[in-house]
């Protein structure tokens, strides 16, 4: 490799293969083979060889677009490949119609959506779709059975059932997503508000019950037109006049403002206004003048969409090709680690004093026996004896500076000869009975 290269600049050869009408483009080696677009191809893939049709002739893309290992091409496809194919595509409505069936005798809530072999009838797929989880394990045995190879059934989404059956929009043509759409792209409702679109459900809606697809396809020309254009509402002065007037309604693609001015009998006057013909309020008070936008500008946008869903395609369609991080190497790595800290604890230990093994004091002892200790001192401390200067009595005072009240001494001592007087209750036999003595006269 040349000084100053780095990974990025080798580029290598590829073919786009497609396996399905409008489905995603996956890259393989040619290993020399010249192909053309067109062209029909056989090829392995996970699911086993596959027969495809050749979309992307074959270029050099750059290595870290591609994800390793890169499978080739086996070979160009010939009359006999052709003719099999054929038969493979009978063959599956036949499978189809056969599903159907077991599927009424299990009763089993799905619905059949679409059947596919693989060209070496290795393997069948059915495509369905269900409100949530069925068990279709008794169904796998019935159709195994009968067709004596590898079953598989996968369910799908609502968007995915109406790209393999297909349908025709409200616009009057046939489905994007069933003919020219790959990949389906995030779509939002803040899409159709920067279109002034309605946002009535019924009329954003496609036939599958989610957003169109096609409020993706004008996004970024939109919010290029939207940048400049005022609110509604919002004050914009006339350049010719000078007269100020109110934003009553925009059109986005034309670049035309609809105004109201007020004039001084109170009648309104609606007219409409381009865009560069208006001063409009940017970020202070002072009105200025919009420039006018440039065509090239909504050209450039639109190349950047189209470069960024390519890009989009590519990457979607290496994603199956994509290894898992090879996590054996990082659990020896943990492992290692560990036995290597155990090994130091153990050098320390045995170079450690003999002072060490002594056991220690134990340091956290509870607070409770140091509160006791202080009560305690406090209790057998004498209490200090002061002159009252007003009655000149003497009245006991502890260490915070409380006064002890006599009264407070009296009533404990009568308290205290009480419980004296007071004579035990005895206990006599098992039950616990008590004789009270009578009080004498």
């Amino acid at each position: 490799m040349l000084l100053g290269a780095t990974k990025g600049d080798r580029m290598i050869k590829v073919v786009g293969v497609r396996f399905r009408k409008a489905g995603k483009i996956y890259y393989f080696d040619p290993a020399g083979i010249e192909i053309e677009a067109g062209q029909h191809v056989i090829v392995e893939t996970v699911r086993g060889i596959e027969f495809g049709s050749v979309v992307l002739g074959v270029r050099e893309i750059e290595e870290d677009d591609i994800v390793q290992p890169l499978k080739k091409v086996i070979r160009v496809t010939s009359e006999e490949d052709d003719a099999a194919e054929v038969e493979n595509k009978k063959r599956e409505r036949e499978a189809y119609e056969v599903c159907l069936t077991k599927i009424r005798k299990h009763e089993l809530d799905m619905k059949l959506i679409d059947c596919e072999y693989t060209f070496d009838n290795n393997k069948l797929l059915f495509y369905f779709t269900a409100d949530g989880r069925i068990d279709f394990r008794d169904l796998v045995k019935d159709l195994a059975s009968v067709f004596k190879t590898r079953i598989e059934l996968r369910q799908i989404g609502v968007r995915d059932e109406t790209k393999m059956i297909g349908s025709i929009g409200i616009c009057g043509r046939t489905l994007c997503c069933h003919s020219h759409l790959s990949d389906f792209h995030p779509v939002s409702i803040k899409m159709a508000k920067d279109q002034n679109l309605s946002l009535n459900p019924t009329k954003i809606s496609g036939v599958c019950g989610r957003l169109m697809c096609c409020l993706k396809y004008e996004e970024e020309t939109y919010k290029e037109l939207n940048k400049n254009l005022p609110r509604v509402g919002e004050k914009v002065r006339i350049s010719e006049t000078g007269e100020i007037a109110e934003v009553i309604n925009t059109n986005i693609i034309r670049q035309l403002v609809k105004l109201v001015l007020r004039k001084e009998d109170g009648t309104p006057e609606i007219f409409e206004k381009k865009l560069t013909e208006l001063e409009i309020r940017r970020g202070g008070k002072n009105f200025v003048k919009v420039a006018q936008p440039e065509e090239t500008d909504v050209k450039e946008v639109a190349k950047k969409a189209e470069t960024s869903d390519k890009t989009d395609r590519a990457e979607a369609g290496n994603k199956q090709n994509k290894k898992r991080p090879n996590r054996s190497r990082n659990n020896k790595n943990r492992q290692n680690n560990q036995k290597k800290q155990q090994d130091n604890k153990g050098e320390q230990q045995q170079n450690s004093p003999k002072q060490n093994n002594k056991p220690k004091k134990n340091n956290n002892q509870p607070k409770q026996n140091n509160q006791k200790q202080q009560n305690n001192d406090q209790k057998n401390k004498p209490k200090q004896v002061k002159n009252n200067p007003q009655t000149g009595d003497k009245q006991k005072t502890n260490q915070e500076g409380k006064k002890d009240n006599p009264n407070k001494n009296k009533n404990r001592n009568k308290n205290r000869n009480r419980n004296r007087n007071r004579k035990p209750q005895q206990k006599q036999g098992e039950q616990g009975k008590v004789n009270k003595e009578k009080p004498s006269n």
